[in-house]
């Protein structure tokens, strides 16, 4: 029996699994913080927290791994000290903070906590003290006395003037009619509060940090006998506007009531739900041309894309942000959010000029930049945030700019600046022509691209994708930033200018002067008709200067056996397409002779078998051509590899020697067989 007693806590530990015995319930993450800044200030003594404080303020943090390391919040520089988790207390003599706090009521222990302001203006109310002292249980939210010392002099005044209604309904708002502690406080939740039962709203942040209504938590779960304390940063007030009502009171959102009334968000906005609205001021608005703004407001599609990209998928309140973070929009698009001393940023910008106006379903900061996503933009106006600009102009000189302004679906193929660093081409027919191939005839997304596709021009020819392990190429040119698709037009930033195939190979070396031995080798050798038709093919062409310098005797010997001939110059040929931007450090490509050819690139040098690259990237409707300036020679065998062949040639004559003697002692016939086998062994 009790054998069976010692057993059965182990039972039951196994039937309810590892979580249950190792795990234990999930930490929240103020509490995974909370146990952070205990273990950097356990070297001091049992329930010592490590605090961040900003250097110049009275604002402290309790350190989590990222921040301790850095020593900073929100760029600033901050100091560590050391002082007793919530909850404890220093012992005259005794390291760290031994002992827990004696549990008093809610009155007392708001002394405790450091809101000694909240006891003062609870004691001048006729009502509250005795609720505080009384039986029950309740959580307080309680305001810091900074946070009260902070208060427009108008509003507090409005309070202590009149006690037992403002004051009492005001501190009844930061009451709960229940104990709440930190692991019940849910991202997006509302309690319900002790003032006509008007929501406070909650956040919990994965950083820690947890804000009432948008007032963060100072320190946290201080018990009583009737309830729990909270210390937050601010005084708190009633939310009865939702995020629509907000903007059509605001003067300063005049423009932005007319266009999300014009985009019919205004449904959205005075929903249900918990958003982030980065609101943009009349201001913000008249920042924007004219001409791109009355574009964006006249187009439903484009204006519900800007304004979704104004709203953050949840609730964001300032304090929340201590370090930069990635938050996404409705638009689907993602900003950087993040802080600089008090100031929040956007994508690095301080932009927000007036944060955490809270709404029934969310809340509002006000900003003086429109946030633009690359959806509701012209080519034109994409290519004016990238490192494209010189080919932009190019298409503007050329008269072909409605095709970058306008509703065409279109893919541009713009090159980078520096691929113009030694000067842009003249404006004449043949530019204008190449630049129109520059144009690809839909809106494409590079993520759909594939290996062989095909791509109409408007300049009229087809483009070949290749795609390599490390590159993905149309034609010559290669793909060298993210994708950015505008309203109508997407924008591919490419690594050099394109060049479309003008022909076959054999068009292409027969229109080359350099190449005119070359194509006289291979009207010998027969490979005309292989290169003419359609194939996939990388060609690496001796010039005329590497054919005349081969030794004369070898060079007449080999164009005069068209068997060779044609076997050097298969090995001249690859079996597949390989631009430069494709090769990487090194590909093995296999020739049509059969042996691998070794190209590499370095500096923008392509080198095949160790030899530099006269010219690459001549492209060709059934391949592309390297101009080379030595004729390549197939590796030799090797002695060993033709010692092994000969053992093995050797090795069989002799088994076939070994069965006809034995046969040749009776058999006439068989005998000069045998006889002629012996010789072959003597060779």
């Amino acid at each position: 029996m009790a054998l069976l007693v010692r057993l059965l806590p182990l039972a039951l530990a196994l039937a309810l699994g590892p979580a249950a015995t190792l795990a234990g319930p999930a930490k929240s993450p103020y509490q995974l913080v909370l146990q952070h800044s205990r273990l950097r200030g356990r070297q001091h003594g049992p329930n010592v927290c490590a605090v961040q404080k900003l250097i110049g303020t009275n604002k402290k943090y309790f350190t989590n791994c990222k921040q301790w390391y850095q020593r900073k919040i929100c760029g600033k520089s901050t100091v560590i000290s050391y002082e007793c988790c919530p909850g404890y207390e220093k012992v005259p003599g005794e390291k760290g903070c031994p002992a827990a706090l004696p549990l008093s009521n809610l009155y007392e222990t708001l002394g405790v906590v450091g809101s000694t302001t909240t006891q003062l203006y609870t004691d001048r109310t006729e009502k509250l003290r005795p609720e505080m002292e009384g039986p029950g249980s309740f959580t307080i939210f309680a305001p810091s006395n900074e946070a009260w010392a902070s208060l427009p002099a108008e509003v507090l005044d409005s309070l202590v003037s009149n006690v037992n209604i403002e004051l009492l309904n005001a501190l009844r708002y930061h009451m709960v009619n229940r104990r709440v502690l930190t692991d019940e406080l849910k991202h997006g939740m509302a309690l319900t509060s002790m003032y006509q039962n008007s929501d406070i709203q909650i956040h919990h942040y994965p950083n820690g940090i947890v804000t009432v209504n948008c007032a963060r938590l100072l320190k946290a779960d201080h018990h009583a006998t009737n309830g729990v304390v909270h210390l937050i940063d601010k005084v708190i007030s009633t939310v009865t506007n939702n995020i629509q009502q907000i903007i059509e009171i605001e003067d300063t959102f005049e423009t932005l009531r007319a266009a999300v009334a014009a985009s019919g968000l205004n449904t959205l906005l005075e929903g249900d739900g918990q958003f982030t609205l980065l609101a943009p001021t009349n201001e913000a608005f008249e920042k924007i041309p004219a001409e791109t703004l009355n574009r964006i407001l006249g187009d439903p599609e484009a204006l519900r894309d800007l304004l979704n990209n104004h709203i953050l998928k949840s609730a964001m309140c300032a304090e929340a942000i201590v370090a930069g973070m990635s938050v996404e929009t409705l638009e689907g698009t993602t900003l950087e959010v993040g802080c600089s001393g008090d100031m929040l940023t956007i994508n690095g910008k301080a932009i927000i000029s007036n944060k955490d106006i809270l709404a029934t379903n969310g809340v509002i900061h006000y900003i003086d930049e429109l946030l633009i996503p690359d959806s509701a933009k012209t080519l034109f106006e994409l290519a004016a945030e990238s490192d494209v600009s010189t080919a932009v102009d190019l298409f503007r000189q050329a008269g072909l700019g409605t095709h970058l302004s306008g509703n065409e679906r279109v893919t541009l193929l713009a090159p980078l600046n520096s691929v113009f660093k030694d000067g842009t081409p003249n404006i004449d027919a043949r530019t204008k022509n190449l630049l129109l191939n520059h144009l690809i005839k839909e809106q494409l997304a590079s993520k759909y691209l594939y290996h062989g596709q095909t791509l109409n021009t408007l300049g009229g020819k087809k483009l070949r994708v290749f795609v390599y392990r490390n590159s993905l190429c149309i034609e010559n040119s290669c793909i060298a930033a993210h994708d950015k698709r505008g309203r109508y037009g997407t924008l591919f930033t490419m690594d050099r200018m394109l060049t479309p195939p003008m022909g076959t190979v054999m068009d292409v070396l027969k229109g080359d002067n350099r190449f005119s031995m070359l194509v006289a080798a291979i009207q010998s050798a027969g490979l005309t008709e292989m290169l003419n038709r359609e194939g996939v093919y990388t060609v690496f062409a001796p010039t005329n200067e590497a054919f005349q310098a081969m030794p004369p005797g070898e060079l007449n010997k080999l164009l005069g056996n068209a068997k060779e001939l044609a076997n050097i110059l298969k090995y001249h040929i690859g079996d597949e397409i390989l631009v430069s931007g494709g090769i990487g450090s090194l590909v093995r490509l296999k020739s049509l002779q059969g042996d691998k050819l070794e190209v590499s690139s370095k500096n923008n040098v392509v080198n095949v078998n160790k030899e530099p690259v006269a010219e690459a990237d001549i492209m060709a409707t059934n391949g592309v051509v390297y101009a080379i300036s030595s004729v390549l020679q197939p590796p030799a065998i090797r002695p060993q590899e033709r010692g092994d062949e000969l053992a093995d040639s050797a090795l069989e004559i002799f088994k076939q020697a070994s069965a006809y003697s034995r046969a040749a002692r009776t058999s006439v016939k068989l005998a000069p067989v045998y006889q002629r086998l012996l010789e072959r062994m003597k060779h």
